[in-house]
């Protein structure tokens, strides 16, 4: 990548991190963390549902990239997660995160792209995360490198519906929040070409612009 579109892109992501702390310190506020966090750990299991997810009943090896402050490690006390977020240490400071409640998962601060993976993983969750980070294409490298062969990738994304809109959303900073826009065809074909067979998409939620998907691969033995 050229170094002026890296600098450029180096820039949004500090912008989007600096937003994306401040978005879930607005939107907890006043939440009772315990209800919160109840409702937080249903939508997980209805997504898994939806998705066609079942997970085994044995141990497994799970990667949660880009957890959040409540990502879906807290519903798989069945098995041996790691949850990496850059920005862990701030959720820290949220009634709404204990890492003590949560002894089956091993907390790492880190980004997708820097992750220096400690093994590999049978199952890895990567939702709505992919398009925070700086370096989209080596992020999607790392998240196939931590795959076991035979092993699951879940990833949730939002996807234009329209080359327009995705144009002028790259032009200019309508979602901060966001430094990457694609189409669900382009996220797709980035996993195909990297070894990985497309199992299932599922339409989480339609919208005018983005449509929310989840697209489950599997990385071939």
């Amino acid at each position: 990548m050229p170094k002026k579109q890296m600098l450029h892109l180096e820039m949004r992501w500090k912008i989007a991190q600096q937003l994306e702390h401040r978005w879930w310190r607005n939107y907890l506020k006043g939440k009772d963390p315990a209800a919160y966090l109840e409702w937080k750990q249903d939508y997980w299991l209805h997504f898994l549902d939806r998705c066609g997810i079942e997970m085994p009943t044995n141990k497994a090896q799970v990667l949660d990239a880009g957890c959040g402050p409540a990502g879906i490690y807290s519903v798989l006390d069945r098995h041996n997660v790691v949850a990496i977020d850059p920005l862990l240490e701030a959720y820290d400071k949220l009634d709404h995160f204990e890492r003590r409640q949560y002894p089956w998962v091993r907390f790492i601060t880190s980004t997708i792209e820097d992750f220096q993976i400690p093994q590999t993983f049978d199952w890895v969750f990567c939702l709505n995360a992919i398009n925070h980070v700086v370096d989209i294409h080596r992020g999607y490298d790392r998240l196939v490198e931590a795959l076991k062969p035979n092993g699951t990738l879940i990833m949730s994304i939002d996807a234009h519906n329209y080359r327009f809109p995705k144009w002028l959303f790259r032009s200019l900073p309508l979602d901060a929040l966001h430094p990457h826009q694609y189409t669900l065809d382009e996220y797709k074909n980035v996993l195909v070409s990297r070894g990985l067979q497309i199992e299932r998409i599922e339409l989480i939620k339609e919208e005018r612009i983005f449509n929310y998907y989840a697209i489950v691969a599997k990385r071939n033995a």
